[in-house]
């Protein structure tokens, strides 16, 4: 957090509203949640999940909110704005499921099952869409590279969720929208296939397994057995702690072959 202000009363000031923000951030549902939900099923870095399914405690407590609040605050206003414009279809069925939950699987137990809120459906174009505002150079990566396991499987899950729910889609979309100056909109999409999301639930699930039986409080030095990615996102994890020595105390971030790899997740 950066609090600034043109005099002591406005420093202060400015500092109280930033560490307001920052609390209220924290105490958000979306702050609080412990599932996995659909948005973290595809998660590339196993460390990073088997941090979360182990309800481990967080150490980065650096992160910047302000990107993930003006995220929801765009998700609000595009649900009103299509709730406003809800038409009914021939059957007598809204057009536009808006924010609203859907299971993608019961699980086993409480913690296996997955669900979420799904940004929007559409029953007449068969679509399942999801939000994603992010900065211009996130954009500009999405679309050269298109969005990455992470948000493809996610695009999944929820047409998963759509089709238990009696809606089953033909397609599933990831629209990009960049925190800009001027409206950039990018599109990503594909048909939908079950096949995904259920690859990746099954994925999720061994990583679960595993988590269980190495028994990581007792044994902290198998922790070196849980693998991480090539394509890390260190920035955003919660359990990032630089210069760490014991993956039990935090993750230092991930180092692979290419230089300054370590050093662009951390800044990317």
């Amino acid at each position: 957090m950066i609090a600034t202000g043109s005099d002591d009363y406005s420093q202060a000031l400015a500092e109280r509203i930033g560490q307001f923000i920052v609390d209220a951030d924290a105490n958000a549902p979306r702050s609080l949640q412990k599932a996995i939900g659909p948005s973290e099923v595809g998660e590339p870095c196993e460390r990073q999940l088997t941090y979360k399914i182990l309800d481990w405690p967080e150490t980065n407590h650096n992160r910047d909110p302000i990107a993930a609040i003006i995220g929801t605050g765009f998700h609000m206003w595009m649900a009103e704005k299509f709730e406003a414009r809800q038409a009914p279809l021939p059957d007598g069925r809204p057009r536009y499921r808006i924010e609203e939950r859907v299971t993608v699987r019961d699980g086993y137990t409480p913690a296996a099952t997955v669900a979420g809120s799904s940004d929007l459906f559409d029953r007449l174009a068969l679509l399942n869409n999801d939000w994603k505002l992010v900065g211009k150079s996130s954009h500009d990566k999405y679309r050269r590279q298109g969005p990455g396991d992470k948000y493809r499987v996610q695009a999944h899950l929820y047409g998963l969720g759509q089709e238990n729910a009696g809606n089953p889609p033909a397609r599933v979309a990831v629209t990009f929208i960049a925190r800009h100056h001027e409206l950039m909109v990018h599109v990503w999409s594909e048909a939908y296939d079950r096949q995904v999301a259920l690859d990746a639930l099954a994925r999720l699930d061994r990583i679960r397994a595993r988590a269980q039986s190495l028994e990581l409080d007792l044994h902290p030095e198998r922790w070196d057995t849980v693998p991480t990615t090539d394509k890390p996102t260190c920035r955003f994890c919660p359990w990032l702690k630089p210069g760490s020595t014991s993956l039990t105390d935090g993750c230092p971030g991930v180092q692979n072959s290419n230089p300054g790899s370590s050093l662009s997740a951390l800044i990317a």
